[in-house]
């Protein structure tokens, strides 16, 4: 079953409930996901203790082969976290404004190469459009849609 009870108690004492509420009353206004909110939900994952450690409390877990974990590291929080602090404010609240030279500037910022801004901005891309369903209500439908695939014990 995972350990979920010490993740809920792990999110609850580092989770920054007010930042939290003000995201959620983002998303049900409509208004946009941006890299600064991305940036915020990088910082209190690594303060929870990573992802690694986030995912090994999860139910199923266990059976999820080692070659798979491995690709869930620490360090790539914290590349992430640099390439968004190299941006501008603007940047961060308008990802759209940036084109190729701001992109090398934000590469040679963050001591990354550009494929990695490039990666950023697609993962966030498809972070910005999840959120954005779930604004919509999206949540309790994936919940429902994945019902089928829960381990057993685990329902919504």
């Amino acid at each position: 079953m995972g350990d979920v009870l010490s993740l809920v108690e792990q999110v609850e004492r580092s989770v920054d409930k007010q930042q939290a509420e003000k995201l959620v009353q983002k998303m049900h206004k409509g208004k946009g996901f941006n890299l600064e909110d991305f940036r915020e939900q990088l910082v209190q994952m690594r303060s929870m203790g990573g992802i690694a450690s986030m995912l090994d409390k999860l139910p199923g877990m266990s059976q999820v082969p080692e070659a798979a974990k491995s690709q869930f590291n620490d360090k790539e929080l914290k590349r992430l976290e640099a390439i968004i602090t190299s941006m501008t404010y603007q940047e961060r609240r308008h990802p759209d404004i940036i084109n190729g030279s701001r992109r090398r500037r934000i590469a040679n910022g963050s001591g990354t190469q550009v494929q990695d801004v490039n990666k950023l901005l697609k993962q966030f891309t498809q972070m910005q459009k999840m959120m954005k369903k779930m604004g919509k209500g999206g949540l309790a439908r994936m919940m429902r849609g994945m019902k089928g695939r829960m381990p057993p014990g685990m329902s919504f």
